[in-house]
């Protein structure tokens, strides 16, 4: 299974308007906001979310269609630290605010939240600001 969705909660979020934000809004087409079934985490400066399966714990974002998949995974795994195991690309149910669900990509924290404070609402932008 592949997708050409990618759903980003953090700092590639077109509102945190950084270089990577640009390059991400210049590679990809906004579909939708919505959301994963998961927990999130304030890392460094920056969120990390983990999956999990309870229905009441969500975190909140966006939905881009990519238009040039190898590109833009290129540039985005190398920010989002892939390689270095930081966080892993994986193949996430993104359920939007129209009520459609699609299958896209999400980068998930990769590393233990033990010590991490969880940032309960699941919106980064909320928290952030």
């Amino acid at each position: 299974m592949d997708s050409s969705y990618l759903f980003v909660y953090g700092t590639l979020l077109q509102d945190f308007n950084n270089a990577i934000s640009r390059f991400l809004t210049e590679q990809a087409t906004f579909v939708a906001k919505g959301y994963f079934n998961g927990k999130l985490f304030e890392v460094d400066n920056f969120p990390g979310a983990i999956l999990t399966n309870v229905e009441s714990e969500k975190v909140f974002g966006s939905l881009y269609k990519i238009s040039d998949s190898h590109k833009t995974f290129e540039v985005l795994d190398a920010y989002e630290g892939v390689a270095d195991g930081l966080y892993k690309r994986l193949l996430v149910e993104a359920y939007l605010d129209s009520g459609n669900s699609v299958k896209t990509w999400a980068y998930i924290f990769n590393h233990s939240t033990k010590y991490l404070k969880q940032i309960s609402s699941g919106d980064y932008l909320k928290h952030s600001n």
